[in-house]
């Protein structure tokens, strides 16, 4: 089991109302308050398979907010770089699911917290004691919190490993050429790309074989690229100076599917924990990571069903940082 963090996470912290059943809001019955947010759901995925990291965020100090920092409190998660906003509210994030437990969002960000990120709050000592500093696009769609983040990444990309995830989400950006253009800026700073086809498109990135739009985005800056391709499972490309070089595929796990939503972060948590704590094999590390994407989605909520590093060991039994 790790101790002292190795990963600093940076991002949003919002509540997903999820519905009751698929359909629209007339038809989902009740919906349900569940932690959430691009950048927490990494964090607090890492934190229930036993590789705790840092997490810089910040909250709001309404009543969502004090619902949030309270799935924190229960964590192993310092809060050093929890930051409370007195002046903030909570975002909101009203969740839709379809008949196969895919899910779409409608944002309520006005203040938001999420959007409110300062620059400089981790110091260079903080990026110096940790191996991996993870970023998301979400905190990347609003001022003051992009500046903050690509700043981070600037800091961060000269002493550790940079990941970032671009997370389209469309309600969140003016355009989808302004989205193109900040997340391709930002690529020199990062070394880890994990995202959807759907996610590269958005950016510019379009190519029907998977393996070229890796390598499409590897030509950026980035020596890793990570593709999560839903029923079609995962695949990996990394240059010769990657940790996983090659070309790597995993065809995923089936399982009964009750909420899609977070089951990307899981799946980056757990590939991060495996590359931060020694698996050098990348069919193995993406195994690790469906393991957990897997899991993430077999109950309502982002993290809700991930609990405990042993449910991956339904799909993988070894997992390095469970000693």
């Amino acid at each position: 089991m790790t101790s002292d963090p190795t990963v600093l996470v940076a991002g949003d912290t919002l509540v997903d109302f999820v519905p009751e059943r698929p359909g629209p809001p007339g038809d989902a019955g009740g919906y349900q308050p569940k932690f959430g947010g691009s950048g927490a759901n990494v964090a607090l995925a890492l934190d229930r398979i036993g590789a705790s990291p840092l997490f810089w965020t910040r909250l709001a100090t309404d009543d969502f907010g004090d619902f949030l920092r309270s799935h924190l409190d229960d964590s192993t998660i310092p809060d050093e770089f929890v930051v409370p906003d007195p002046d903030a509210r909570t975002t909101l994030a009203v969740v839709t699911h379809d008949e196969f437990g895919d899910r779409s969002f409608t944002f309520y960000r006005e203040d938001g917290a999420d959007t409110r990120l300062q620059t400089g709050t981790v110091p260079d000592e903080t990026l110096d004691a940790v191996s991996w500093v993870h970023t998301t696009g979400v905190t990347e769609s609003a001022e003051p919190s992009r500046s903050a983040t690509l700043e981070l990444q600037a800091r961060a990309s000269e002493r550790c490993t940079v990941s970032l995830d671009p997370n389209w989400r469309p309600e969140l950006w003016e355009s989808h050429h302004e989205f193109r253009a900040v997340i391709r800026g930002s690529l020199e700073a990062v070394d880890v790309v994990k995202a959807t086809p759907e996610d590269l498109a958005a950016a510019g990135f379009e190519h029907d074989d998977p393996e070229q739009l890796a390598r499409d985005v590897v030509d950026h800056g980035p020596h890793t690229v990570v593709l999560t391709m839903g029923d079609e499972g995962a695949l990996c490309y990394g240059t010769d100076v990657s940790p996983v070089a090659g070309l790597g595929r995993h065809p995923g796990y089936d399982v009964d599917v009750v909420d899609t939503t977070g089951a990307g972060d899981a799946f980056l948590a757990a590939f991060i924990a495996a590359l931060t704590n020694g698996v050098r094999d990348v069919e193995d590390a993406l195994s690790l990571a469906n393991a957990a994407g897997a899991v993430a989605t077999t109950q309502a909520g982002a993290v809700s069903a991930l609990t405990g590093f042993e449910q991956i060991r339904q799909f993988h039994d070894e997992i390095p940082w469970a000693v």
